[in-house]
C-alpha cells in the first residue's frame, strides 16, 4: 500500500473530525448565548439570598430543568470536581 494513499486518508479523516469539531463549538456557543439572554431574575427570596443572578424553566424530553446563573462561585455549596 502506497504511503500517500494513507497519508490522503489521515488527511481527510483530520480534516472531517475538524469541521464535526469547529460545528459542535459553535452550536454550544449558540446555546449558551441563548440561555443567557433567556434568563430572568428569580422571584424566591430564597434564590436571591443563594447569589442566583438569573433563573430559567425549560421543558426537554420529558423533563423540566430549572437553571440558575451565579455571578460568582457560591459560598454555600462547594464546587464539584468535575466542573
Amino acid at each position: 500500500m502506497d504511503v500517500s494513499y494513507l497519508i490522503d486518508w489521515a488527511n481527510l479523516l483530520l480534516r472531517w473530525a475538524h469541521v464535526i469539531t469547529a460545528v459542535a463549538w459553535i452550536g454550544a456557543s449558540f446555546y449558551f448565548v441563548m440561555l443567557d439572554n433567556s434568563l430572568s431574575v428569580p422571584t424566591h427570596e430564597d434564590l436571591k439570598k443563594k447569589g442566583v443572578d438569573g433563573e430559567m424553566w425549560a421543558v426537554h424530553g420529558g423533563g423540566f430543568y430549572h437553571s440558575n446563573k451565579y455571578m460568582v462561585a457560591p459560598k454555600w455549596l462547594p464546587l464539584p470536581q468535575n466542573l
